[in-house]
């Protein structure tokens, strides 16, 4: 019998934050500066015809916890909302603390517990070299997978290491 033999090692990296990214506008800050100023310096490339962009967002995700306490605060009710964008985020978050019929059926007081909020963006990178990969930059921490090179692991640790929020 023939053996698999491999042609390639892929690899992945965590950086896991000392503090977790404060805000949402943080975030999107950190998120749109990869794509704007493209620390990695990736490449435009052709898929199909197509011009694929040298660093594309395929997924963006922000989640928001939110609490219910009576008068004695006891937590009578909770939620957690998901949404695809920070404008969806906020104004949900809003329209929910707002609702008095929630309020009314929880029979308590709504707030936000932005401690327990959640964002996450996976970015595809396109590299020089012609490797493939993705960065997933969450609320605590930071993915690189998909790559093979270890210089694509340094510049995307170059690029975390200049932001003082992501240290």
């Amino acid at each position: 019998m023939a053996d698999f033999v491999p042609k390639t090692i892929v690899k992945s990296a965590t950086r896991v934050l000392t503090n977790p990214i404060d805000s949402v506008s943080s975030f999107d800050t950190i998120v749109d500066g990869v794509v704007t100023d493209n620390p990695f310096t990736c490449t435009t490339y052709t898929v199909s015809g197509e011009t694929m962009d040298a660093v594309a967002i395929t997924k963006r995700s922000y989640g928001a916890r939110l609490v219910w306490e009576d008068a004695e605060a006891k937590n009578v009710g909770n939620t957690t909302e998901r949404y695809d964008t920070s404008a969806g985020f906020n104004a949900g978050v809003a329209i929910i603390m707002e609702s008095a019929p929630l309020a009314t059926q929880h029979g308590g007081t709504c707030s936000h517990d932005p401690d327990l909020d959640t964002y996450s963006a996976t970015l595809r990178c396109h590299d020089a070299n012609g490797e493939l990969y993705t960065v997933t930059v969450s609320r605590d921490h930071i993915d690189v997978s998909s790559y093979s090179d270890d210089a694509i692991l340094a510049k995307v640790e170059a690029w975390a290491d200049s932001v003082p929020t992501l240290a």
